[in-house]
């Protein structure tokens, strides 16, 4: 049996990259699979046979290092948080409810601020400067000039990445400078609402020449994260997780608690307000729904 990667799933249709030859296949799944109710996801890596030139059967399901609900990828190692500085405005408790869910899922990080020609770099630098400073890694594009895009295609090298932000921040435009062939649609920000209309119908993985696979995603209005207890969300702020330990109560959520170490870094201004008063939000949140 050959081995390989669905890059692409579509009307009931496998599309499964080869490793061994780096060809595209058809395929499709034997009965089994749907009797049992097993999904196949994007990302996924399977076994197969070839039954006519390029066209195959999935044998079966190799087993997974991670996979996300929504989008429904497999074995994802990093998530790109693409945002603009302007048009529209960064949302920076946007920002953070998707790095919890990096941390949640244990993947790397890699943030793109897109649009930095509305801006300047000076200032795109300013807005991102919190998230440099709790060692999250950046970079910064411009597509009318190209500029960033070399440093966001080293990021993405050699590993399966996850495209993920709000609607008109320019993620299909910038999967279109990475890869042309990808050839994705792109759609303008309404003027009315100031978010951009979504234009990706699917995931699908787009192979770049440097060894990476990238997933571009449909836009988020909203973001699930009450799967999360709320014992473990300080834990997935990373500029909180040296002094959750010296906290005098174990059980400690970091609100009124006497002796809370977190809070005292905030005091302090070792851990950035804003940044707690996000986790108190979505700390509510949480709480909330449980």
């Amino acid at each position: 049996m050959r081995e390989g990667r669905i890059i692409k799933a579509y009307s009931g249709y496998y599309y499964v990259l080869a490793f061994d030859d780096e060809e595209l296949y058809e395929t499709s799944l034997r009965g089994r699979f749907k009797k049992k109710g097993i999904d196949f996801y994007v990302g996924d890596i399977v076994k197969f046979t070839v039954v006519n030139q390029q066209v195959g059967v999935i044998e079966e399901l190799c087993p997974r290092s991670i996979s996300l609900k929504r989008p429904a990828v497999a074995n994802v190692e990093q998530m790109v948080l693409v945002f603009a500085g302007q048009d529209p405005e960064l949302n920076c408790k946007l920002v953070d409810r998707f790095l919890i869910l990096a941390e949640a899922y244990d993947l790397d990080v890699l943030i793109c601020l897109n649009k930095i020609d509305l801006i300047g770099l000076e200032e795109a630098k300013k807005l991102m400067n919190k998230y440099e400073k709790i060692s999250y890694s950046i970079v910064y594009t411009d597509i009318k000039l190209k500029k960033g895009i070399k440093d966001l295609k080293k990021g993405l090298a050699n590993r399966i990445s996850v495209f993920a932000g709000p609607s008109g921040v320019g993620k299909s435009s910038l999967l279109n400078l990475l890869n042309p062939e990808a050839d994705l649609t792109t759609g303008e920000v309404s003027q009315k609402i100031k978010r951009g209309k979504h234009t990706t119908r699917h995931v699908e993985l787009i192979p770049l020449d440097n060894g990476g696979l990238v997933a571009d995603t449909p836009g988020f209005t909203a973001l699930n994260i009450d799967f999360i207890a709320p014992r473990q969300l300080g834990y997935l702020f990373k500029e909180m997780r040296e002094y959750i330990p010296d906290c005098k109560f174990n059980n400690c959520l970091h609100l009124h608690e006497p002796k809370c170490r977190v809070k005292e870094a905030v005091d302090n201004e070792n851990i950035y307000e804003s940044r707690y008063n996000n986790y108190l939000s979505f700390l509510s949140e949480i709480e909330g729904g449980n």
